[in-house]
């Protein structure tokens, strides 16, 4: 279904804000650590140095300063004042400027290219899956459109190493949310891709994983879609292929798992508690998948064991999967939060939960379970 937006065409959303300013007997617990610094991160991190230096041509024309930044040379994590919407309408009215130039840069150069304008001298958008962070995972598909594009709208779990692929000439914007603090609301975001394609831009909206697993690129696509533009999607490994591959452990396997399912520990309307489907979902035959589930984890392996899942299940929480700051922690589900909690697991970590999670060469006495799994 549409969404019910009014749209007012040359960056609206731009003086909206401006006006705002004046399993039975496994072994119970493993925890693996790779490159383990917990400071540094793969991703851009909200207020990141890299953020700033990755982003720096669209706060150029500015006398303002952008906001304080106190780092580790080492670190991809910065220290900044609490987080605020004051903070994150300050860092738009910074960017403005050089958002407008480059938006009448570019509809100058779709009037004045002859033949080549794009049919109704609009541009294409592409939605892009960068996969769960290694840039090797990435598609060929995906890889080309990256290095064509004239701006990139990135978010938070676009790994540093696929941004580094980014063309010479290309534009970089971040418009990551993380819990508590949203550098751009959705809707913002829906205007920069239709504004930036009303002027003949090739714009690619970069997501970590795939942009229609757990991503907004469904409301992204069908906002576009009926403003006319023309959206392609290219998909990315989603978190759950890409991490399970990475620890050895089969979503499905023959006489363990028949079936996969992916659950979102968030909530629409936030909260700690929103995993109502756990009573359908705590089926010992089917593995499942749980993403943004830190916080509701607790609930969750409750509310399965309630409805009938084993507590003894395998279950397996993993830390910037398939990138070198990686951590794991193997546990039994009743165990696996407790277990979680004195790693100090951060986001973003995926869970998988079943069976299948005692074939993996890292689960304790993995060989000995997976025969035993395998009999059964």
């Amino acid at each position: 279904m549409a969404l019910p937006y009014t749209h007012h065409y040359d960056l609206s959303f731009f003086a909206l804000n401006l006006k705002k300013f004046g399993s039975s007997h496994l072994q119970p617990f493993c925890c693996l650590r790779c490159n383990s610094s917990v400071s540094s991160s793969p991703f851009t991190e909200k207020h990141s140095l890299q953020r700033y230096q990755r982003d720096q041509w669209v706060y150029n024309n500015n006398n303002q300063r952008r906001p304080s930044l106190s780092c580790d040379d080492e670190a991809a994590s910065c220290s900044v004042p609490a987080d605020s919407d004051s903070i994150r309408l300050n860092d738009i009215a910074l960017q403005l400027p050089e958002l407008r130039k480059l938006l009448q840069v570019l509809k100058h150069k779709r009037e004045s290219c002859g033949g080549q304008v794009p049919k109704n001298g609009l541009g294409d958008v592409f939605l892009v899956g960068t996969g769960p962070g290694d840039p090797d995972l990435l598609t060929l598909k995906a890889v080309k459109v990256i290095q064509k594009a004239d701006l990139l709208l990135y978010d938070r779990l676009v790994s540093n190493a696929v941004l580094d692929l980014v063309g010479p000439d290309a534009r970089l914007l971040y418009v990551g949310k993380t819990a508590g603090y949203h550098s751009r609301t959705q809707e913002e975001i829906h205007e920069l891709l239709l504004s930036f394609a009303e002027a003949g831009a090739t714009v690619v909206r970069l997501q970590g994983g795939d942009p229609l697993v757990f991503g907004r690129g469904g409301e992204e696509m069908d906002f576009l879609q009926q403003q006319g533009i023309q959206v392609k999607v290219i998909p990315g490994i989603t978190a759950a292929s890409g991490i399970s591959a990475e620890l050895g452990i089969p979503l499905t396997h023959r006489g363990i798992a028949n079936s996969v399912r992916f659950l979102t520990g968030h909530s629409r309307k936030g909260g700690t508690d929103p995993l109502f489907v756990a009573e359908n979902a705590a089926d010992p035959d089917s593995t499942l998948v749980v993403y943004m589930g830190l916080s509701t984890l607790p609930s969750l392996a409750q509310k399965l064991i309630h409805h009938g899942l084993p507590p003894d299940t395998p279950a397996t929480a993993v830390e910037r999967g398939t990138t070198p700051q990686q951590r794991m922690v193997f546990a039994k589900l009743k165990d696996l939060a407790d277990k979680i909690k004195t790693a100090e697991l951060v986001s973003p970590t995926l869970i998988i939960i079943g069976k299948v999670v005692a074939l993996s060469p890292f689960w304790p006495q993995s060989l000995t379970e997976a025969s035993r799994l395998v009999e059964v």
